[in-house]
């Protein structure tokens, strides 16, 4: 397993998960630190690029989902995503926090709440390929959650390169932690590994974006065709 590009070292613990993501956007924003502050919990710390906090929208699809040592379900192990999400850091590691992942498979959306502590959100969503254009479509349909939606059309544009060190790209993309917050004033890390991030420089027409509110400006984009993804348990933090 390559890992001389992690900034600290894989658990001791046997990783619990497998997955692979493909297809996948980022679509990144920065935003005021004192209003991301205000919308992130206090137990995590702000992790800031040239001064300022930053956001999200990543739409994908997933596949190979499973257990470790267990065999991937059909429809249970595939499915669109789509999650909104921000950077911060604690106890020196930097990570991932989640406002909303909104998923196309009920009993995965069930899953994670319960054992990873994450806002999952039931969506009606489609993928499509149009030549070299992903067609992406997501609508919440969350019993008692906020509306939300999303269509776009992205593609990459240039060769694949993986992120420099110490880039903001690969500031934005090589996080190997997300932290959640169960509603109950507590805070879990989840570890994860792969490989460093095959990135393409993209394209994307947005159709319909109100997943959160946004800064009026363009957005950094990259894409990534496939990476593959394993993930621990989610730990307890004091």
């Amino acid at each position: 397993m390559e890992t001389d590009h992690r900034p600290w070292p894989l658990p001791d613990a046997p990783y619990v998960m497998h997955q692979a993501w493909h297809d996948l956007l980022f679509a990144h924003w920065p935003v005021p630190v004192d209003e991301m502050r205000a919308r992130v919990p206090a137990a995590l710390d702000l992790d800031l690029y040239g001064g300022q906090a930053w956001i999200s929208v990543v739409p994908f699809r997933m596949t190979g989902i499973r257990p470790r040592y267990l065999p991937a379900v059909p429809w249970l192990s595939a499915f669109p995503e789509l999650n909104v999400r921000t950077y911060v850091v604690r106890d020196g590691k930097p990570g991932v926090y989640f406002f909303s992942l909104d998923a196309a498979n009920p009993v995965a959306v069930r899953i994670a709440r319960r054992f990873f502590h994450l806002p999952y959100f039931d969506a009606r969503m489609s993928l499509a390929t149009n030549g070299d254009w992903i067609e992406y479509r997501s609508s919440r349909t969350h019993r008692g959650a906020p509306p939300a939606e999303f269509a776009a059309r992205y593609r990459p544009v240039g060769p694949v390169f993986r992120v420099q060190p110490g880039s903001h790209d690969e500031w934005l993309t090589e996080r190997y932690c997300l932290y959640a917050d169960d509603g109950h004033d507590r805070i879990w890390r989840t570890q994860i590994h792969h490989v460093p991030w095959p990135v393409q420089p993209a394209e994307c027409e947005f159709l319909t974006n109100t997943m959160t509110a946004l800064p009026l400006m363009a957005p950094i984009l990259q894409f990534s065709r496939r990476l593959e993804v394993v993930a621990w348990a989610p730990e307890l933090l004091p």
